[in-house]
């Protein structure tokens, strides 16, 4: 987890009494320093945070489950294309008269979340500020506000970042991560936590791949050899092409491929 998760609230620093200090400690002159009593702090402090979020995950999850809702937790790195997918896959499942709605997380504007409000579903926007990801509390809320229909679906549009959401349950049924042919054949394997969580790997922007050196065929045995178990998507938001497979999915009629090798 990165250094600014509890991401500058108040509590990413050990309470007080509990400074990381080790000061008069056998061993110590007064006034030195520990470092290993500072990381031993920062980790408890990251550790309640986590506990906390899982908290509010069981309960938005128990939500859904109720409800009968299906939701998503999209995560990918800025400029991947996800609420460009978001858009062509709310234009699609409305049209098909599916019930669907948003929860849209970016750190400044509410530019995505006004993208998304012209296909007709309603959206949450959440502004983050300095946070580098969404959390259940934010997520809890955005429920309210949004009063989702029972056997709906629920997407959530996480920050930009392929680090810090994945550290975070969301209380969701599918977590989705998405990589850009744009972006490089490596990054599974420079970002392994990320593409192992997720129930699903959309490989996007497809139709650049002319344009880019991007190696699918690597790419795909780098995800596999973290996931088998993830669902794989190949598709062109723009064009069109490979959305039916994962307009099938999301909608629960199945599509998309094991990730087996």
């Amino acid at each position: 987890m990165c250094t600014t998760c509890g991401c500058g609230r108040p509590g990413d620093e050990p309470e007080a009494g509990d400074h990381g200090h080790d000061h008069g400690r056998e061993g110590k002159r007064p006034g030195e320093h520990s470092h290993d009593d500072a990381l031993h702090g920062i980790v408890r402090v990251e550790q309640a945070l986590l506990a906390e979020n899982d908290r509010h995950a069981a309960y938005v999850r128990g939500f859904f489950a109720g409800m009968g809702i299906r939701s998503f937790n999209l995560i990918s790195a800025p400029g991947s294309g996800k609420t460009t997918l978001l858009e062509r896959t709310l234009s699609a499942l409305l049209a098909r008269g599916r019930k669907c709605s948003v929860v849209e997380g970016d750190q400044q504007t509410d530019l995505d979340a006004r993208r998304i409000a012209t296909t007709g579903a309603p959206v949450r926007q959440i502004q983050t500020g300095k946070a580098c990801h969404l959390d259940a509390h934010q997520i809890r809320h955005a429920l309210e506000h949004l009063s989702p229909e029972r056997g709906s679906l629920v997407f959530v549009e996480n920050v930009g970042n392929l680090i810090c959401p994945t550290e975070f349950d969301l209380g969701e049924s599918e977590r989705v991560v998405l990589l850009s042919v744009t972006e490089g054949t490596d990054k599974p394997a420079k970002y392994p936590l990320a593409f192992r969580t997720a129930t699903s790997v959309v490989l996007c922007k497809t139709d650049l791949l002319p344009h880019v050196d991007f190696d699918v065929e690597e790419s795909l045995r780098l995800i596999r050899g973290l996931n088998p178990g993830a669902h794989l998507f190949l598709l062109s938001a723009r064009t069109g092409e490979g959305m039916e497979p994962w307009l099938r999915w999301v909608a629960g009629d199945g599509g998309g491929t094991p990730a087996r090798p």
